[in-house]
């Protein structure tokens, strides 16, 4: 009897040892498993690494480094220090670009995003119709043009013979036609009209795709209690796309304070520099003047706007969608 319970607990006692062996072995397997994941992973991810930290940060070191120097690109620097950021302080040229992008900032972002959010809430209304599709393409288009493209149209119609101004001639108003690009008080909006032009297209689908998630009963609910469109585009509507609007809004300031393209086939930065952007000045000190240093500061300091600009943005969209 002694003999026979030996045995059993010994049995018991091998199995038991076998499972434990079986389910250490199971999970030395998943643990390969999952290094031999991680290291295909790694393996897809360096080179993209490789090639953001040789094209975005090596750039954006060097061009931190060249803001300290006196440097024409060709001979050799000279360590100048702060001196360029202080030429910035004290040149109203450059102080002015800033100032212009600043004010395109109302032209390229807040002109379409109100825009729209009205364009999508009338479209939402008929979302199923032929008329939505022909809306939503003919909006849309102007994103697929490209902006020098859309530069040279809008070149084409806002010119002393161009159409607007025919336009306004053929209906009588021949007392407010003028060469809208080359006017220094008109210069400034027209290029921010053709901005707005080719954001609307893309702020207005982002919103309706925002409003095509919003529960139809929401609505039923506030008609039953009486309330008008206007009511529900305030109630419902906006606080709903909250969170699409602050993309529009992000999208469309970095458009603002990057915009080059359409400046630099529009005006070229003139009358009087009256459009005159940062990222034109960059180019127009970097390739034109030599002076890198000088333009490298500019770089720096119109990052650093950017992200001033941009990253209060993104806070108040995180804070208002909890």
């Amino acid at each position: 009897m002694m003999q026979t319970r030996t045995t059993g607990t010994t049995g018991r006692r091998e199995v038991s040892e076998q499972s434990s062996t079986s389910a250490e072995a199971r999970r030395r397997a998943l643990r390969a498993r999952r290094l031999r994941r991680g290291w295909v992973a790694l393996g897809l991810v360096v080179p993209a690494a490789v090639a953001y930290a040789a094209f975005v940060l090596r750039p954006l070191v060097l061009t931190v480094q060249y803001s300290f120097y006196d440097w024409n690109g060709v001979t050799e620097s000279t360590w100048v220090g702060v001196e360029n950021y202080r030429r910035l302080v004290d040149n109203p040229e450059m102080l002015g670009s800033i100032g212009n992008a600043l004010e395109l900032i109302v032209y390229f972002s807040f002109v379409p995003v109100l825009l729209g959010l009205l364009t999508a809430a009338t479209i939402r209304k008929f979302a199923t119709s032929r008329l939505a599709l022909v809306s939503r393409t003919v909006l849309f288009l102007p994103q697929v043009i490209p902006l020098v493209a859309a530069g040279i149209m809008w070149t084409w119609l806002l010119a002393s013979d161009g159409l607007v101004n025919e336009l306004l001639r053929g209906i009588g108003l021949d007392a407010l036609t003028r060469a809208w690009l080359g006017d220094t008080s008109t210069a400034l909006p027209a290029v921010g009209v053709i901005g707005a032009w080719v954001a609307l297209g893309l702020c207005m689908l982002l919103l309706l795709a925002g409003m095509a998630k919003i529960d139809p009963s929401l609505y039923e609910a506030a008609r039953i209690d009486g309330a008008g469109a206007v009511r529900e585009f305030f109630a419902i509507t906006l606080p709903s796309v909250r969170q699409e609007i602050g993309v529009c809004v992000t999208v469309t300031v970095i458009s603002a304070l990057a915009a080059f393209d359409i400046v630099y086939i529009s005006t070229q930065g003139g009358p009087a520099n009256s459009t005159l952007v940062p990222g034109l000045e960059i180019y127009y000190l970097g390739f034109f003047s030599r002076e890198v240093g000088q333009a490298s500061a500019l770089a720096v300091v119109f990052m650093a706007l950017v992200l001033a600009v941009v990253l209060p943005i993104q806070r108040l969209t995180r804070e208002s969608d909890r």
